[in-house]
């Protein structure tokens, strides 16, 4: 019987991970080993191995899964998710609250909050990750918030970058005529065309009820006059909003025109950009990208979800990006058009690692029970994590990845608290390589709000995701059963957390604007109460999954 995860049960208390900002601080610390086979696991410096499952009538420990369905218990204390750097969630509740409207909760991704965030953790060198693991106590005496903190090397020069292959895919259907959708495309693209260099190719292809491609892949040349760039605007310009939105038709001729424009030694993706409110084919994500299968599986070309529009199809965009071996963000305007498409570029195109997946070893002697905050839909099985086999996420360079933990330790205890790792493909060779760090107890006895300012950061944006999941300012539980996270301060202290924190950051000071909005729609500011008191003693394994 497979072991389960227990990331729903214990690990599972709905918060947001770590916001980026500053580095990680003390407690954690990254191994220099290489693959997993080879890595070493004295003094429990690696994490440990899925267990296998227990026998039937196994006596259930802390840390146990326990959902209400008929199963055997898995005592394991292990907690594994594909990494994540998508940020749609965060980028449309903005949009959505600068409108006036409090996000749908079923939007509301608490990691996509915290990983649009840049945090200043150690640059691993070349392609892979470093590790960092820290934490600090939350208001709630009981529990701390423990962060694993990922990053990738930095852009690689514009010289040494491989050149990139990209086929637009575009919904010109109907609902793009409002204003912020096809026109901000059509300004992004504009605005990326003439940053890419002379060695980059494009593909155009658009789609409403049909798709058609209006650009097969070009090669750019020279910025001044080169007639592929020429060609490119041309193209851009003629766009114009047409009918209903066959987005299946759209990814499967887009598809199939960045196979015959392939170039080989080259990046080679498909940048969807789209409301993603299919109405017309296949709107089923799974579905459609069964379709393009073979391309994802046998020509490596992932999928770049770039969401627009203030009635957009988030769940559906979501699940194009992961099932499509790729990431999302969500543009508004202009600012973050060029973000996206010239700053970010890079990150956007290129890979670091393939089929990354994070795994947490609690130790039993030492913690009473752990909750992991978001990553829900990239739940991955426990006995997965070094079977290569299984997806993970694809990052590209100069990202970090944050996954925040609510984490109860037992009383008095001392010593190793947790491991983290992190496991992946080499993006060209695909061999497999684990780096891991671990933290102590000790390194969770600061008081959060005077903690590293990254982790600050993190910690407002993991509170503020929770209390739009929830629908109020904190400490009361939710519809459908959502329960707040520990010590969730009300949204009025938030938003000053975050002002000063985002004293010249202009990413948080946007952050404490956003949780302003939130409060004044939400109305009031409930008092918080201890996570234990809506539903009495929380014990281990009960889900408090949102």
């Amino acid at each position: 019987m497979r072991t389960r995860k227990i990331r729903h049960g214990l690990l599972a208390v709905a918060m947001a991970g770590s916001l980026l900002l500053t580095g990680c601080s003390g407690g954690g610390t990254s191994d220099n080993s290489a693959t997993a086979d080879d890595k070493s696991r004295e003094n429990g410096s690696a994490p440990l191995p899925a267990p296998d499952a227990p026998g039937t009538g196994e006596a259930a420990t802390p840390g146990d899964q326990q959902d209400g369905k008929e199963r055997e218990y898995a005592p394991d204390y292990l907690s594994t998710f594909a990494l994540d750097v998508d940020t749609a969630s965060y980028g449309f509740a903005r949009r959505t609250l600068a409108e006036g409207r409090l996000p749908d909760p079923s939007t509301v991704r608490p990691e996509e909050f915290v990983n649009s965030f840049r945090q200043d953790y150690p640059r691993p060198d070349g392609d892979g990750f470093s590790v960092s693991v820290d934490g600090a106590r939350t208001g709630d005496r009981d529990w701390s918030l423990l962060r694993v903190g990922l990053a990738t090397g930095g852009d690689r020069d514009g010289a040494e970058r491989p050149p990139a292959a990209l086929t637009f895919v575009i919904d010109v259907s109907g609902s793009m005529a409002e204003p912020g959708r096809l026109d901000l495309v059509k300004k992004s693209l504009g605005i990326m065309t003439d940053e890419l260099r002379p060695d980059d190719s494009i593909a155009l292809v658009t789609f409403s009820d049909t798709a058609e491609t209006v650009l097969p892949m070009t090669r750019l040349g020279d910025r001044d006059g080169g007639d592929g760039r020429s060609r490119a605007h041309e193209a851009v310009d003629r766009l114009e909003p047409t009918q209903s939105t066959n987005l299946e038709a759209g990814v499967t001729t887009g598809y199939d025109t960045a196979v015959r424009g392939k170039k080989e030694g080259a990046t080679n993706r498909v940048v969807l950009l789209s409301d993603a409110l299919a109405n017309t084919g296949e709107t089923d994500a799974d579905a459609i990208l069964e379709r393009i299968s073979d391309a994802r599986s046998e020509h490596g070309i992932t999928l770049f979800g770039v969401g627009v529009g203030s009635d957009y199809g988030d769940a559906l965009m979501e699940r194009l990006a992961d099932k499509g071996d790729g990431h999302t963000t969500y543009v508004s305007n202009d600012d973050d058009a060029r973000k996206v498409f010239c700053e970010q570029l890079p990150a956007n195109i290129e890979l670091r690692a393939r089929d990354a997946k994070a795994q947490v070893a609690f130790d039993p002697e030492t913690v009473e029970q752990f909750r992991l905050i978001g990553y829900e839909n990239r739940d991955v099985a426990d006995d997965d994590f070094r079977d290569d086999s299984v997806d993970g996420g694809e990052v590209g360079p100069g990202h970090t990845v944050t996954a925040l933990y609510a984490v109860r330790a037992k009383p008095g205890a001392t010593g190793h608290l947790a491991t983290a790792s992190v496991r992946w493909l080499d993006p060209d060779s695909r061999a497999p390589h684990e780096e891991s760090g671990r933290i102590e107890a000790a390194d969770l006895e600061g008081d959060l709000w005077k903690a590293d300012g990254g982790l600050q950061v993190a910690a407002v944006a993991a509170y503020f995701a929770d209390s739009l999941r929830s629908g109020t300012g904190g400490g009361h539980v939710g519809a459908e059963g959502h329960t707040p996270l520990p010590a969730t301060p009300p949204l009025a202290e938030l938003a000053s957390r975050a002002r000063v924190l985002g004293l010249g950051e202009k990413s948080v000071s946007d952050l404490s604007l956003a949780i302003d909005r939130a409060a004044r729609l939400m109305g009031g500011e409930p008092t918080p109460k201890s996570p234990e008191s809506p539903r009495g003693e929380i014990r281990p394994g009960d889900s408090l999954a949102g």
